[in-house]
């Protein structure tokens, strides 16, 4: 009998999810919220000492008996954060978040450095977008010299909590290939990526050791204690909340898409190959479990209606209610929803703007659906490219906060003219990192078991929770997908970001629809 715990460290929130994997069954999830520093250059930034005390706070709502009968535990991470740590591991400075999107300069003179972005994706398999960690560095230097001084250690969010928890460093190759720098294709570094972020300093040195998607570490004495943990429990690899949400999600062999509807969306693949694309319009990552993971990010989802929610005084678990009796296509509002900049498309100085306002048309629930429509239809952008890739799917698999809304679910269902289904255990990434952790505890016992025998018995779907496309309803979103490609190629054809690969010059041809 043993429990294996999942920890999401993301932008908002520390999750915890204890998984009794002998009777399949969930006996806790917890949460605490977490403040963000929020800067007018786009800007934004957490201290990480706050996930260390909302991991407290998490595992202390767990009763005694049941941290007695964890055995393994893994840590869900926010990609692209950069902790600096000088040389004895103290935090140096506030931790630049993967939303930052003030290093835009600087990601444009890495790639100038590197040859161009064309060249840096024949290098590393990725174009240096604003956010990744690669551009944070520079900025440190130019920014918080003294900082950048005494850097001694690089560290991922995920990275520093293992740090924290086990006394060891070490990165693994699917948060690794968000920072810029690794080769995504022979899951090395990449030194002319390195050296073109600073040619004057060793950064490999600073970098932790790469280790296996199935690697493990003992808690360190201090941090069981502590915590109330047993001496013995393994800590995971881990990795980045995408990958892990892939593992939540059962997307682990190829032909599932899973998509998160967070504070930002994603849609990602499972590949037994690397998926580069020469034009940058997806992230070509690696996986936690051995593979590669095709990757759509946006910055604005639940943020666009979150925004809107604020702005006419509701709660977002309010908003179906409120766009009650609208339709399609929100009677011609089209809301591009770039209230941070965006990644996909590369418009990391854009923001948000609202098209095709009438006398008659200018409701909340019209603004919400607008909303909820512009969110959506900028990950279906997204989900074009992936098919131009030869890449097919036959259903989503859905997570994060949005999944619960049955509107919200219905509408990606037509929009995208998928079946869409919700994992049983909505937490897709603290639930992915726990079964990460079973996995690497199997391995370290000396079994065998591959990932994915591991989701087809742990991870479950809510048929109650199950929609399919309407027919009429998919046909109004097609005409009303097309105003929304429209507006946002007359943005992108103003803006100086569209220069380089990955960016909406590069990317915003129209695909037909299926």
């Amino acid at each position: 009998m043993g429990l294996v715990v999942g920890l999401d460290v993301g932008s908002q929130s520390v999750k915890l999810v204890a998984y009794d994997f002998a009777t399949h069954r969930v006996v806790a999830t917890h949460s605490h919220p977490l403040e963000m520093i929020v800067g007018g250059d786009g800007s934004c930034e957490q201290m990480p000492e706050w996930w260390i005390d909302a991991i407290r706070v998490c595992l202390a709502k767990l009763t005694a008996m049941q941290r007695a009968q964890v055995v393994a535990l893994g840590v869900s991470g926010q990609q692209h954060g950069l902790v600096p740590l000088d040389v004895s591991g103290r935090v140096l400075a506030p931790a630049k978040l993967w939303c930052d999107t003030s290093t835009q300069r600087e990601c444009d003179d890495i790639m100038a450095s590197a040859g161009g972005a064309a060249r840096c994706i024949e290098l590393a398999g990725n174009p240096v977008l604003a956010g990744y960690t690669a551009s944070k560095l520079p900025w440190t230097r130019r920014h918080r010299p003294e900082v950048y001084r005494q850097l001694a250690i690089i560290a991922l969010p995920h990275d520093y909590v293992n740090f924290w928890l086990t006394g060891e460093r070490w990165m693994e190759h699917g948060d690794a290939s968000g920072t810029g720098w690794l080769d995504v294709r022979t899951r090395r570094w990449s030194a002319p990526m390195l050296a073109a972020t600073d040619g004057e300093r060793d950064l490999a040195a600073c970098l932790p050791p790469l280790v296996e998607a199935d690697a493990s570490f003992r808690i360190s004495p201090a941090a069981a204690d502590e915590l109330g943990l047993p001496r013995t429990l393994r800590v995971s690899a881990g990795g980045g909340d995408n990958m892990m949400a892939a593992i939540g999600t059962g997307n682990v062999v190829p032909g599932v898409l899973s998509m998160s509807l967070g504070t930002s969306g994603t849609l990602f693949a499972h590949a037994d190959r690397p998926v580069v694309d020469d034009a940058g319009r997806w992230a070509a990552f690696c996986s936690s479990t051995g593979g590669w993971l095709p990757l759509i990010c946006t910055m604005n989802c639940t943020v666009a209606t979150d925004n809107v929610a604020r702005a006419f005084g509701f709660d977002r678990r309010d908003g179906d209610a409120v766009m009650a009796g609208t339709t399609p296509g929100a009677d011609g509002l089209v809301l591009l929803p770039f209230f941070h900049g965006e990644r996909t498309p590369n418009l990391p100085h854009a923001r948000a703007s609202l098209h095709g306002m009438d006398a008659a048309n200018l409701t909340r629930g019209n603004l919400y659906r607008a909303a909820m429509e512009g969110a959506s239809y900028t990950l279906r952008r997204g989900y074009d490219f992936l098919l131009a890739a030869g890449l097919h799917f036959d259903a989503i698999r859905l997570t994060g906060g949005g999944s619960h809304s049955p509107a919200w679910r219905q509408m990606i269902a037509d929009i995208f003219e998928l079946p869409v289904d919700v994992p049983a255990q909505t937490e897709g990434a603290a639930f992915g990192a726990a079964l990460q952790a079973l996995w690497a505890l199997d391995h370290a016992d000396g079994g065998r078991a591959a990932i994915a025998a591991v989701t087809d018995e742990h991870v479950r779907l809510a048929p109650e929770l199950s929609t399919r496309p309407d027919v009429d309803a998919a046909t109004a979103y097609r005409r009303h997908y097309d105003r929304f490609l429209h507006q946002l190629e007359a943005i992108a054809a103003d803006t100086p970001d569209a220069a380089t690969p990955g960016s909406p010059h590069a990317s915003t041809t129209r695909h037909p629809i299926p």
